[in-house]
């Protein structure tokens, strides 16, 4: 069973309507977010030993935040630590104590480029 944090206890406070929070609502409705997640899982990687990887659906989000708001990836690790908004969009847990690391998101950047690169994307 997951232990309940503070940040998810229905304490926190409520959150301003921003453009950010709008424009992310509105992306988690209209992306397929499975179908792409169902075309990248049999490339991801999968750990016996150590730590374990994290999710292809929050890789995925957060590949996509940073695509969207430009951001680098020592510049997305660092917004994933300093806004709840990016880490609830890519479905982190709030009282989460490992964040994905910029060679954690660059290393799926890669994935993402050595299996997809050689043409568009067909659904």
């Amino acid at each position: 069973m997951k232990q309940t944090t503070f940040a998810n206890t229905g304490f926190e406070l409520v959150a301003k309507r921003t453009r950010k929070r709008e424009f992310l609502e509105e992306m988690n409705l209209v992306v397929p977010w499975a179908d792409l997640v169902s075309l990248i899982q049999p490339f991801a990687p999968v750990s016996n030993t150590g730590r374990p990887p994290f999710p292809v659906t929050t890789m995925l989000r957060i590949h996509f935040m940073q695509q969207w708001f430009g951001l680098s990836d020592p510049a997305m690790e660092e917004a994933l630590h300093d806004m709840a908004l990016f880490r609830e969009f890519a479905q982190l847990d709030a009282g989460a104590t490992r964040l994905p690391d910029e060679s954690t998101i660059l290393r799926f950047s890669h994935l993402l480029a050595a299996n997809y690169c050689s043409g568009p994307v067909k659904f």
